[in-house]
């Protein structure tokens, strides 16, 4: 367990990913090298329907400070500098979007042993305002997270959430969408060695008055490939495998299958729509 309670984004991280981190169902590359200088270099495309989508990000490393620097299909630059610990337990960063100007954005964060602060400003005239904070300790965190709109004067977001950790189990219980959703997640490591987890999420929506209880399982093979899994009540499972082919490359292959008891959105098709996702 790592020193402090955190930040408020890692209330339920650990759940979150194992559930749903590179699951996904667009054709994905994604081909990573690095020069003799440290720089980063990742291309990426993303195949949706019939439209692809491409990148192209670098990042530098110069001491303390970090440069990411994205160029996507559509001309856009994103650029993101972050400052590692100006002081203590400090961390800052910048980013911004061209030709957007109304993207600039700063951010702070500061951990210390029994608290954890983010807090964000745009760059705008009228700007959001974001604020979240953490009190406790590596065992026991509360938490909350708030976003206030100056143009308005209104709250546009006001979420709690409390967790607790020991070796190897995450717990934990969020207040999300001002009220209206109430989430309780569960991360347990089973086997170090081979990266063996399992987790559960149990969503509430009290506008809607419905339930969703996600449950999901990792297991490394070996160094090189990782299986992931995960069922919903509404049957759908999906199956992600990743291969590392060489030390700067890795594939991932996800497969869906939803049964014939749908809700909502899904599908109720029962064949197989494997290879939707293929990172190298």
């Amino acid at each position: 367990m790592g020193k402090g309670p955190g930040l408020y984004a890692d209330i339920g991280k650990k759940a979150r990913d194992l559930l749903y981190k590179d699951y996904q169902s667009d054709h994905k590359f994604t081909i990573t090298t690095y020069t003799s200088t440290g720089v980063a270099l990742t291309s990426t495309g993303i195949k949706k329907g019939e439209l692809f989508l491409a990148d192209v990000s670098g990042q530098l490393k110069n001491k303390n400070i970090t440069t990411d620097i994205k160029v996507d299909t559509n001309s856009n630059l994103l650029t993101t500098i972050t400052v590692d610990e100006p002081a203590p337990g400090l961390k800052t960063i910048f980013s911004f979007k061209v030709p957007d100007q109304r993207s600039g954005k700063v951010e702070l964060q500061y951990q210390h042993e029994y608290a954890g602060v983010s807090t964000s400003l745009g760059l705008t005239a009228n700007p959001i305002v974001n604020f979240s904070g953490v009190v406790g300790s590596n065992v026991v965190a509360l938490g909350t997270d708030l976003s206030f709109d100056t143009a308005t004067g209104n709250l546009t977001k006001y979420n709690a959430g409390l967790s607790y950790t020991n070796a190897d189990l995450i717990a934990s219980l969020t207040v999300n969408d001002k009220g209206d959703t109430l989430t309780a997640s569960y991360y347990h490591t089973v086997k170090p060695l081979t990266s063996t987890a399992v987790g559960a999420e149990l969503t509430r929506s009290f506008s809607s008055n419905e339930n969703t209880l996600t449950i999901g399982t990792q297991h490394a093979l070996d160094p090189l490939t990782t299986v992931k899994a995960r069922l919903n009540n509404y049957g759908k499972k999906i199956i992600l495998i990743g291969v590392g082919l060489a030390p700067i490359c890795s594939s991932k292959i996800c497969c869906i299958r939803p049964q014939h008891k749908t809700r909502n959105h899904e599908s109720s098709d029962n064949s197989y729509s494997g290879f939707r996702s293929l990172n190298m």
